[in-house]
């Protein structure tokens, strides 16, 4: 086996077991505006994963709940791999809270904030802690340097309300 497709299975397991492990942190209370690192060899992927999809497995839109709130990603069409990780068809998620996608450079690394998640460990859920009122969450798929996909790869938002 060579050792590129070796790599890549390890990497995949540890998405998987990163599945299990303790969900990433909850949002910070300021936001900062910090953009995510990336090693400067990670030049931007040239296109999205053909026919790729993310969606938000749970919670489900509309719904009312308690904290603390556990959003699963779900994908359809490509794969999960850590950040500084590039292979063809494969990306990372980040979470977009109370952020509309219209309001996110595209072009350019993600910002970490309280309000821009990275899952650059290639998680596929998180748990999160929320002031009470209405909230909307949205799924943006990026690659190995955190940069979206052209096209851009984004869940349908949805709108939660939290008691």
């Amino acid at each position: 086996m060579n050792r590129s497709l070796c790599f890549l299975i390890a990497s995949l397991a540890l998405g998987a077991a990163a599945t299990a492990q303790t969900p990433a942190p909850t949002p910070a209370a300021a936001p900062t505006t910090t953009p995510a690192a990336a090693p400067a060899s990670i030049a931007p992927a040239a296109g999205a994963p053909m026919q790729a999809e993310v969606y938000i497995i749970t919670p489900h839109n509309g719904a009312t709940l308690s904290n603390p709130i556990t959003v699963r990603f779900g994908l359809k069409g490509a794969g999960i791999a850590p950040a500084g990780v590039k292979f063809d068809n494969t990306g990372h998620h980040h979470l977009l809270i109370d952020t509309p996608l219209a309001e996110v450079k595209l072009d350019a690394s993600l910002p970490t904030t309280d309000k821009i998640l990275h899952f650059g460990k290639g998680q596929t859920e998180t748990t999160l802690t929320l002031a009470p009122g209405k909230h909307s969450l949205q799924l943006l798929f990026a690659d190995a340097a955190h940069v979206p996909f052209k096209p851009v790869i984004a869940s349908k938002p949805i709108s939660i309300i939290v008691k």
